[in-house]
């Protein structure tokens, strides 16, 4: 005659360190895009406070607040300029435009004069030519971007100069000129400027905070799935 069966809390060892495991690397997500989400809202502050007032650019070589509106007056130089390369707007691949503006204490401030699609031929660039007359430039500070994985590219040559991911420091020893250290997104209302939809970031803090909540939620899933599977049936003789 069969016996009476029970369900007994029995965890088994491999299982429980996999769903451990698993909970750890969860919550780990969870946290990092929620500090994700605290960076993003810590730099649309930064953008937003930066357009409150224009200030002129300082003097010497010490960086603003990030976002800041500055004004400079100077000659653009058409010769030398910076493609930087591995951008992309709207879908489509291309350059970013990096003018230097001569100061008139010798100094140069690097203008980001926005993207500019690539025609998918190297030997083809596009134009990006600019008068060398003297001007009045206003826009934002801001840093060069950065890619998520550093590599060692080859020594870029010729005008314009096809660049990916460079430094200021290297912008300024190929200038052979003092450099500002931060570069200026060109208004979108200045002229001789290309497409400028500038933003503080591509994607938004309450994206990272949804993001966050999915992780979470796999490691609440992950709890409760380990305990439901936790539990052995066993059948007592009768």
């Amino acid at each position: 005659m069969a016996g009476l069966s029970s369900r007994r809390f029995a965890p088994r060892l491999g299982f429980s360190l996999l769903a451990l495991a698993g909970l750890a690397l969860f919550v780990s997500l969870g946290r990092w895009q929620l500090d994700r989400a605290e960076e993003k809202r810590a730099l649309v502050g930064a953008f937003e406070r930066g357009g409150e007032r224009l200030q002129e650019l300082p003097a010497g070589l010490s960086p603003v607040e990030r976002y800041q509106r500055l004004r400079a007056r100077g000659r653009f130089d058409p010769t030398r300029q910076f493609l930087l390369d591995n951008m992309t707007y709207d879908g489509q691949a291309g350059f970013r435009v990096l003018t230097p503006l001569l100061l008139e204490d010798g100094r140069v401030l690097v203008v980001d004069r926005g993207f500019v699609p690539g025609s998918g031929d190297r030997s083809r660039l596009p134009d990006v030519a600019v008068q060398d007359s003297p001007r009045e430039v206003v826009g934002r500070a801001d840093t060069l971007p950065r890619p998520g994985i550093e590599l060692e590219s080859p020594p870029a040559t010729g005008w314009p100069r096809i660049v990916s991911f460079p430094r200021i420091e290297e912008i300024g020893a190929a200038l052979g000129q003092p450099v500002f250290p931060q570069v200026m997104l060109l208004d979108a209302g200045q002229p001789d400027g290309y497409v400028r939809a500038w933003a503080p970031a591509a994607m938004g803090p309450d994206r990272h905070v949804g993001y966050a909540v999915q992780w979470f939620g796999f490691a609440v899933v992950t709890c409760i799935l380990w305990v439901l599977l936790s539990f052995r049936i066993e059948e007592s003789p009768k």
